[in-house]
């Protein structure tokens, strides 16, 4: 089958039924993610990410999202190390979900939590936390992570009308950053960035309204994210 969602292959729906025995044993093992150099960010995450890791956009004016550069060569996530552990930095909340996800029915009204029965933690051996209790009602693990997704997607519903919006007021271009690799001049790009100029000649009472929604602090926090490829380029190299 076909990866969705760049990382999950086998999404089943959980019910007591199917998975009334199945437990899940999570880790510190991020092989799944080993071969993607980029994920989607969510817009609370910026604060965290912007620290070591560089924050872009991508898509177009319909799926418009931020993502988070995890590495500087395709199909390669410098930080996932060879044992799957994983390489300082903040890990993406769409990580973190894994294996768990939503997916939406297919006129889109209702969501059901799914996992990936591909995952090599899921396991009828009692190993991790189980999914369902002996009376066939979600875990408290399950519950917990039934509130993660919802947040989940409830932050990526606000993170899609932040960026429609930079879109909309025309600030976003095609970008490319140069940098250093292993002693080789490189650049990596297919991605867009906040173009500073047309940034600064918005209206005052636009750049009033992005403030009072906190869309004037996450632009900055993107901005300043742009700084941080080089140096991770060193550290990856």
């Amino acid at each position: 089958m076909t990866k969705q969602l760049m990382i999950y292959e086998t999404v089943t729906p959980i019910s007591s039924q199917t998975h009334a025995d199945w437990s899940v044993e999570t880790g510190t093992d991020y092989s799944f993610a080993k071969n993607l150099n980029s994920v989607p960010l969510l817009l609370a995450e910026f604060s965290a990410a912007a620290l070591e890791q560089t924050i872009v956009f991508s898509g177009d004016r319909k799926t418009i999202m931020p993502a988070v550069i995890l590495g500087v060569k395709a199909n390669a996530n410098g930080h996932v190390n060879a044992d799957g552990t994983w390489k300082g930095g903040y890990v993406p909340a769409f990580l973190r979900r894994y294996p768990f996800v939503f997916a939406a029915s297919e006129a889109n009204e209702k969501l059901t939590l799914c996992m990936d029965d591909a995952f090599e933690g899921m396991n009828t051996q009692g190993k991790g936390e189980a999914l369902f209790d002996a009376k066939g009602q979600p875990s408290a693990f399950l519950q917990k992570q039934l509130k993660f997704n919802q947040e989940y997607q409830e932050q990526s519903k606000k993170t899609q009308a932040f960026a429609k919006a930079l879109f909309q007021l025309d600030i976003l271009e095609p970008s490319k950053i140069d940098f250093q690799f292993a002693g080789k001049k490189s650049s990596l790009g297919g991605f867009l960035t906040i173009n500073r100029e047309k940034f600064k000649a918005l209206p005052a009472k636009k750049l009033k309204e992005m403030m009072k929604a906190d869309h004037l602090e996450r632009c900055y926090q993107h901005l300043q994210s742009l700084n941080n490829l080089a140096p991770m380029a060193r550290r990856l190299s």
